[in-house]
């Protein structure tokens, strides 16, 4: 069938900027006229984003302005993005094609940095398209309003659908559009997305599943070609680290790399590491280039000003985090720095795509190894995108924690028929295999708290009325839920207000009130006392002092400030990335595609020691320093290797080893000790097969978990997305250290008296998982069965120094928890390489 002509408005728009509509996004607006949902994967510049939007344009268009008298309508088109950052710049800048055109459309944005007073009037007036994030349609869902709201909804777009998919985020909103199916029955979906890896997840995420043993799948429009990036990998005459993350043997390169193009995106992969780069960029900047920070816990003031500066060309340079990863529309860009390693081919696809924006024009960018390691993980995703590959994570299993939230929600907004809810949420791709009775427990859960906890009544959320039907138990559940919303647990955090310092101690705001920087996490300023300095926004601040909700900082000129740690931002090292690396090692002909230093580390480990086998596993041991050493290579990511290491510290315990800790990281894994390893192993009183037996997932899991903190944590964060611990009441919010002992209460009850507690099985599930990486060992614990090759050394090897140098920079855990290995980094490789 052809695609249909662009009304005349749209033709002339086209032409006017000398363009022409590309045939998927004609091909789009077929689809969507014909009623079908539909997926378009497309690459960057290809204009995903005007084609998801076209059709809803067009029907607007064709509707005409609401005439005088005329009853309001609903919304029409949800465009849904994962960040807020994203909604706001889309915005700004489809309101160009709508005010050149003279639509009569009005679209706004709603996200968490909306004013209230603006909420509350989208909601009785509202736009016909509507930029948000999934919390905000869980919000809206809940309102008594959503029927009349979204009854007239048309269009939903899934913009960056495979970020949105892979976390607890993506299951609250499939469940919202299991929600908006069922309020508007003929509503289309449309995903976009540059990086897919399963496209039929995707499909399948967007339509209604009425059948639980065969998957209903949306259309899909695939959009083929767009121009090779241009990526390299920096080779630097520094010294490159042999450990660590920080980067900053290569900041003086990457200022020269800023000196040589128009606009460059700096990505790191944390937070903290994203303040330490923009501080020794502007501690070399000579030239004072225009350069700006961009991270999650700056004030949305200070986000929204880099953005706008960015946008308008004022900008050589910003440093960000993941909050600027996906789908910014900057054409101006022509630089992307990754610094550290992409740790997935998908995610330095996605970053690459920041650059240029045309699909015919290669996107440049150079990619910062950190240390050694990195270098071979940069070779690996360098080869992945040659090969145009992805490994985006595969669709989600739906948590629990949020099946309650979202239970307690609808229950907000009507009464709930718990038999259609459990069709209505079975419709979704991410709880179709949900059976009765696991709702039926969720559903009890929400309404009393479970066996355990039936007496008390803050946990009777929801009670069953005479007719069947379930409904919040008082008015302020609804209020308590909309405060409390979204899947996202950050770390405590604490307000950052500038104030000036006296030297009497006495402390005056600065302007009215005192400037808020951001936030920071609280267990960061727990660290802290008066006085310290460190980095915080670009700035150096003096640590003054807290006031309820807020540190106090002052500004500062000292030389040495720490740099604030974030909970979050480490990214795991993605199963194909660590397939790349293991297969380089194996293959010294492929070396000659590395650094002149990474050569020779590998040289001369393999004249000191042996290489770690494709898909076997290397154990070397050796004695030093009165302990002795066990170090693996299983290059499965640092969860991965942190569970193995806790586990097999445990087993070699019972073995008679006397280990005293571990330390791993995504690539390696070491154990150190009082028993001699090397004789242990090669006399066979400790068979390596058997300590790497798969039934170390088992009672020896069972027994770990059971006197871990981390099952504690981890049940926190269920507790808190499934409404049992509420942060935030009206007027104030808990600490986070009541939030932690109020959950350790709860979860030593349960574990006592309902050990089989739905959200005990959520936390089980989340751990394994996501903390733990259970799946990824097990299928370690499998390849490498029978490939064990273990190496007996006198002395530290070239490949073990960066996991030895690890050690210190976290807690050792083990019987015995000394300060182990002051030696300096030198001397290790110096050792080495003897």
């Amino acid at each position: 069938m052809d695609a249909p002509l662009l009304p005349n408005r749209f033709q002339n728009w086209f032409a006017s900027r000398g363009w022409a509509p590309r045939a998927h996004q004609l091909q789009l607006i077929d689809h969507l006229e014909q009623g079908h949902s539909t997926l378009l994967i497309a690459p960057t510049g290809a204009g995903k984003t005007l084609a998801g939007f076209l059709p809803s344009l067009v029907e607007l268009e064709q509707k005409g302005k609401r005439k005088p008298g005329q009853a309001g309508r609903g919304i029409h088109t949800l465009y849904i993005s994962p960040l807020k950052a994203l909604a706001v710049d889309i915005a700004r800048n489809l309101e160009a094609p709508v005010a050149e055109m003279g639509l009569p459309i009005k679209l706004e944005t709603r996200t968490g940095d909306t004013p209230s007073h603006k909420r509350q009037r989208q909601k009785l007036n509202p736009p016909d398209i509507l930029l948000t994030t999934p919390e905000q349609i869980a919000l809206l869902l809940s309102d008594p309003l959503s029927a009349r709201l979204f009854g007239s909804l048309e269009t939903v777009i899934l913009d960056e659908l495979h970020a949105l998919v892979t976390s607890k985020r993506g299951d609250l909103l499939a469940l919202g559009l299991a929600r908006l199916r069922r309020l508007a029955p003929g509503l289309r979906t449309i995903g976009l997305s540059a990086t897919v890896a399963e496209p039929e997840d995707l499909q399948a995420y967007l339509v209604d599943q009425t059948d639980p043993e065969k998957r209903n799948l949306s259309h899909v429009v695939k959009v083929s070609g767009g121009a090779q990036p241009d990526i390299s990998i920096l080779d630097s005459e520094e010294r490159l680290p042999w450990s660590g993350h920080s980067s900053r043997y290569a900041i003086p390169d990457i200022y020269q790399m800023i000196k040589a193009h128009n606009v460059s995106l700096l990505f790191v992969n944390t937070r903290s590491q994203a303040e330490m780069v923009f501080q020794e960029l502007w501690r070399i900047n000579e030239d004072t280039l225009p350069i700006a920070l961009h991270h999650g816990s700056l004030d949305v003031g200070q986000r929204r000003k880099v953005e706008a500066a960015m946008a308008s060309g004022g900008l050589r340079a910003v440093v960000a985090t993941s909050s600027l990863d996906m789908g910014i529309d900057w054409g101006d860009i022509d630089l992307v720095i990754n610094i550290g390693a992409p740790k997935g081919a998908s995610r330095l696809a996605q970053r690459i795509g920041r650059a240029n924006h045309r699909m015919d024009d290669p996107s440049k960018a150079i990619l910062i190894p950190s240390n050694r390691f990195e270098v071979l993980e940069c070779q690996a995703a360098l080869a992945a995108s040659k090969r145009g590959e992805q490994d985006t994570p595969p669709l989600r299993k739906g948590a629990l924690d949020v099946l309650a939230q979202h239970l307690l929600g609808l229950a907000c907004a009507d009464p709930l028929d718990a038999v259609a809810i459990f069709d209505e949420i079975r419709s979704s791709e991410t709880y179709r295999q949900l059976d009765w009775e696991t709702f039926e427990r969720v559903l009890d859960f929400v309404a009393t708290g479970g066996y355990a906890l039936k007496s008390y009544e803050q946990y009777a959320k929801l009670r069953k009325a005479k007719d069947g039907l379930w409904r919040i138990s008082h008015p302020k559940i609804a209020q308590q839920y909309r405060l409390n919303v979204g899947t996202i647990v950050e770390a405590p955090k604490l307000k950052v207000r500038l104030v000036r310092s006296k030297a009497d101690g006495r402390r005056t705001p600065v302007g009215r009130g005192g400037r808020i920087l951001g936030e920071i996490e609280e267990y960061f300023i727990d660290q802290m006392t008066p006085g310290d300095t460190f980095l915080f926004g670009g700035e150096i601040v003096r640590f003054e002092g807290i006031k309820e909700t807020e540190a106090y900082v002052s500004r500062s000129k000292s030389e040495n400030p720490m740099i604030p740690s974030y909970m979050g931002g480490k990214f795991p090292l993605s199963t194909y990335l660590a397939e790349g690396v293991r297969a380089m090692l194996a293959d010294p002909p492929s070396w000659k595609e590395l650094p002149h230093q990474v050569r020779d580390w590998l040289e001369i480990q393999r004249d000191k020691s042996v290489l770690p086998a494709k898909d076997g596993l290397l154990v070397e041991t050796f004695p030093r320093s009165n302990k002795h050493y066990m170090v693996c290579y299983p290059f499965e990511g640092r969860l991965a290797h942190q569970t193995l290491g806790m586990l097999l510290t445990k087993r070699l315990e019972r073995m008679g080893a006397r280990p005293m800790g571990f330390v791993a990281n995504d690539y390696a894994l070491s154990i150190w000790g009082l028993g001699d390893l090397s004789l242990l192993f090669s006399s066979g009183k400790i068979p390596l097969e058997k300590l790497f037996e798969q039934d170390i997932l088992g009672d020896d899991l069972d027994a770990w978990l059971a006197e871990s903190s981390l099952m504690k944590r981890t049940f926190r964060n269920c507790a808190v997305i499934a409404g049992l611990i509420e942060r935030r009441h009206p007027g104030k919010e808990k600490s986070g250290r009541q939030v932690t002992v109020s959950t350790d209460l709860i979860y030593d009850v349960l574990r006592a008296h309902e050990p089989d507690h739905v959200l005990l099985k959520a936390t089980w599930n989340d751990a394994a998982e996501g903390l733990l990486d259970i799946s990824r060992l097990g299928e370690l614990l499998t390849r490498i069965q029978g490939r064990i090759t273990h190496t007996s050394l006198e002395h530290v090897s070239p490949l073990a120094v960066p996991i030895l140098l690890e050690i210190g920079k976290e807690p050792v855990y083990g019987e015995a928890m000394d300060s182990l290995l002051e030696e300096t980094a030198e001397e290790l490789v110096l050792e080495a390489m003897e």
